[in-house]
């Protein structure tokens, strides 16, 4: 008996290498396949593959649009609700009455407001790229401000029309009444919605890998993969882009609040990565969103709003067109433009209600076609990166048949 245990014990130790060897091997083909799947992927694009893009793309919209009404469907108690709430306010904003004038001042801050979150989340969100509207609408939106102050002396703005158009008040103030706290508080109330709407958008992938962590599967996410191999490879030589992310992830791990919110009151592009550590190491709602939303939309939103003030007041915006005139040879063809652009913008200001001169300066040419330049570009990320979700769900049905033969 003591041969045979012998003998059982010994085919045992053979083949734990070999199952080790084995276990090996099945780890890389399926590393193989997932980096082959990727790659077929990436190469659905708009301008490579146009019309399987455009195919895959209008049938995950389809996808999507299915889901959604699923989900609407098994909260319809809620969505109820809020069709009666939406009712019952048409009948309130349609009906005459002495409360017309606050219903007004309500709608008008309301879609005010919802204007500048949506603004936020397309910043943070972007389906593969976010539409960087600070730059393109809330900087300028600062900046207008900021020269409209200093040139009219007062921020008393007439409503309307502001904010669509901004047109100095008949009785203008004095230039030495006006200070970067004023500004700040004219304009606080679109920045922090904006700020708002960018914490808002951060909230995917926090409850993406918060949901896979749960529940054990695999998230239709390649940031979330992407985290999952560098906490596998963390003990390794990294270059500096994965220490900057195993950076952010070990302050957000160890630190919490405090570390979440330091990361978000910061320009920070790797605030993607925050959002998936705190759902993968289940970090409560509250705490992640809390400290995103304050570092975001009130101190964050502070400092990017005191940079724009300074950087376009009226001292700061003569000293800079003084120096690119004093750039040699071809400093003054580059000044002329930007003197008429300000003095043009001058001008609008001090025409109330009139139509101004007509601004035909190439710089708001280009400006107009870099905007559009850049909503371009995200709609077709848009579409690419939808394309490849559902170029994804083929792929993973085509491996779930493999495996059922």
């Amino acid at each position: 008996m003591a041969a045979n245990g012998a003998s059982c014990e010994q085919p045992q130790k053979r083949a734990g290498p070999k199952d080790k060897q084995n276990g090996k091997s099945t780890d890389l083909l399926l590393r193989e396949r997932r980096q082959k799947d990727k790659e077929e992927r990436l190469s659905l694009l708009l301008w490579r593959r146009p019309v399987v893009t455009l195919h895959y793309f209008l049938l995950e919209t389809l996808v999507k649009l299915k889901e959604w009404t699923f989900e609407l469907w098994h909260r319809r108690g809620t969505v109820f609700v809020f069709l009666l709430l939406c009712f019952l306010f048409s009948i309130t904003y349609s009906t005459e009455g002495s409360h017309q004038m606050y219903v007004q001042y309500l709608e008008k801050k309301f879609l005010w407001c919802a204007y500048w979150v949506g603004l936020g989340i397309l910043s943070s969100v972007g389906l593969g790229t976010g539409l960087h509207t600070f730059l393109l609408y809330l900087g300028p939106h600062i900046a207008s401000v900021t020269l409209a102050a200093y040139e009219c002396g007062s921020i008393d703005f007439p409503e309307p029309p502001y904010p669509d158009q901004i047109i100095c008040p008949k009785d203008g103030g004095l230039e030495d009444t006006v200070s970067i706290f004023s500004i700040m508080s004219k304009v606080r109330l679109e920045a922090c919605m904006w700020g708002a709407g960018t914490a808002i958008g951060e909230l995917p992938p926090y409850f993406m890998a918060r949901a896979a962590r749960q529940s054990g599967t695999d998230p239709d996410d390649e940031d979330y993969e992407e985290f999952e191999e560098m906490l596998e490879q963390a003990q390794g030589a990294q270059d500096f882009v994965t220490r900057a992310k195993l950076g952010v992830q070990h302050m957000v791990q160890r630190v919490g609040f405090f570390g979440i919110l330091a990361c978000a009151s910061i320009p920070n592009p790797l605030f993607d990565l925050a959002g998936i550590t705190c759902g993968h190491f289940l970090v409560p709602f509250w705490t992640f969103f809390g400290a995103t939303l304050i570092g975001k939309a009130i101190i964050k939103m502070h400092i990017q709003k005191l940079f724009v003030i300074i950087t376009f007041s009226k001292h700061i915006v003569e000293q800079m067109v003084s120096l690119i005139g004093s750039v040699p040879s071809i400093g003054p063809s580059i000044q002329k433009p930007f003197s008429q652009y300000l003095e043009a913008q001058k001008n609008k200001l001090h025409h109330a209600g009139k139509s101004g001169p007509v601004d035909d300066n190439w710089l708001s040419w280009v400006f107009e076609k870099v905007v559009l330049v850049m909503v371009c570009y995200f709609v077709i990320s848009i579409i690419n990166s939808m394309a490849q979700s559902y170029a994804k769900r083929l792929q993973q049905l085509r491996h779930s048949e493999e495996k059922s033969k």
